[in-house]
């Protein structure tokens, strides 16, 4: 104690930055589209490699990365734990293997989930397994880590033609609104679409009116508090940070309620492999992360936050990105 304390006291004789005042309030890891399966590796619709075995060993060192830190607060899985070409006989297996992974981590997961986790099993089967609070088969909720902050995970596939039963009320909205907007006999072709309409194919998805009101409650009381809120989807919001094909089905208006407030700081998300980083017109960043997926052997894709009063710090590993995410205090 004596130590930290004749060190702030050099510092501000000096007129050095105080040593304290570099510590994070707390830090997290963060990982996204591990996409596990046990096949050999193939490429996505557009070409790129896919490593679906080696992306089981890039968890496993991103888990033994975090543990080794020994100051992790807790991770955020940020979707699509298997791929969807896992061979279906398979898919109950590895969730498992993969949830068992991921609590090899000395700490609190967080999970959401991604279409490849809906194209494995419907929700009332994967929640459970990776342990999401839920009404109804709802994927989203809210935490408070610290006083400092809140972070909110949004279900992204609210509105969706996967996850849920076939004859479920979403299921037939979401059905509806792609035929209103996609021509294409393939839902999951972008083929003929102009600019963010790009974004209306099958493989993403909507946050539903109720997940919209209990979001602005959230932020409106968020306010009151004085925390500043994280928002975490599988789904990206910003088409600032990533292609339109990624985006989520009505980002604008998730964004119309997030706007409405001052204490988003930061929208983080998956899904789109490549990842990606914009501010949009209000200040707010969008950090879409890297997937875990496209890492070929010996490579990984994984990283930790740092969470500070005033930024948050991505210290990124491999094809992770590191970023510094500062944003301005009331």
């Amino acid at each position: 104690m004596c130590w930290n304390c004749s060190l702030s006291f050099m510092g501000s004789v000096n007129g050095l930055t105080n040593i304290r005042g570099k510590q994070p309030l707390f830090s997290f890891g963060v990982i996204s589209d591990v996409q596990y399966a046990d096949i050999p590796d193939g490429r996505s619709f557009i070409g790129i490699p896919r490593y679906y075995r080696h992306s089981v060993l890039v968890l496993e060192r991103a888990v033994k990365h975090w543990n080794q830190l020994n100051r992790l607060r807790f991770t955020i899985n940020f979707g699509d734990i298997v791929d969807g070409f896992c061979p279906k006989d398979q898919s109950l297996s590895s969730v498992k293997k993969m949830v068992s992974e991921f609590e090899k981590f000395n700490g609190h997961v967080y999970h959401m989930i991604g279409n490849h986790c809906l194209y494995n099993l419907p929700r009332n089967e994967l929640l459970p397994l990776l342990k999401i609070p839920s009404i109804e088969g709802s994927a989203y909720y809210e935490f408070s880590p610290t006083p400092e902050f809140r972070f909110v995970v949004l279900d992204g596939y609210d509105i969706s033609a996967i996850g849920w039963p076939q004859d479920h009320p979403k299921t037939l909205q979401a059905q509806q609104f792609l035929r209103e907007k996609n021509p294409n006999i393939d839902m999951n072709s972008p083929n003929g679409l102009m600019g963010l309409e790009r974004r209306f194919l099958m493989f993403n998805g909507a946050v539903g009116k109720e997940q919209l009101d209990w979001l602005d409650q959230i932020l409106k009381d968020a306010t009151m508090l004085n925390q500043k809120v994280v928002v975490c989807c599988h789904l990206p919001l910003d088409p600032g940070a990533i292609s339109e094909e990624a985006l989520l089905w009505n980002c604008d208006e998730v964004m119309e309620v997030i706007h409405g407030y001052k204490c988003v700081k930061v929208c983080l998300a998956g899904h789109d492999h490549k990842g990606g980083h914009s501010i949009d017109s209000h200040g707010v960043h969008h950090r879409v992360l890297e997937a875990a997926l496209e890492c070929p052997p010996g490579t990984d894709a994984f990283g930790y936050i740092d969470v500070h009063e005033d930024r948050l710090s991505l210290v990124g590993t491999g094809k992770m990105e590191s970023s510094e995410l500062h944003f301005t205090l009331p």
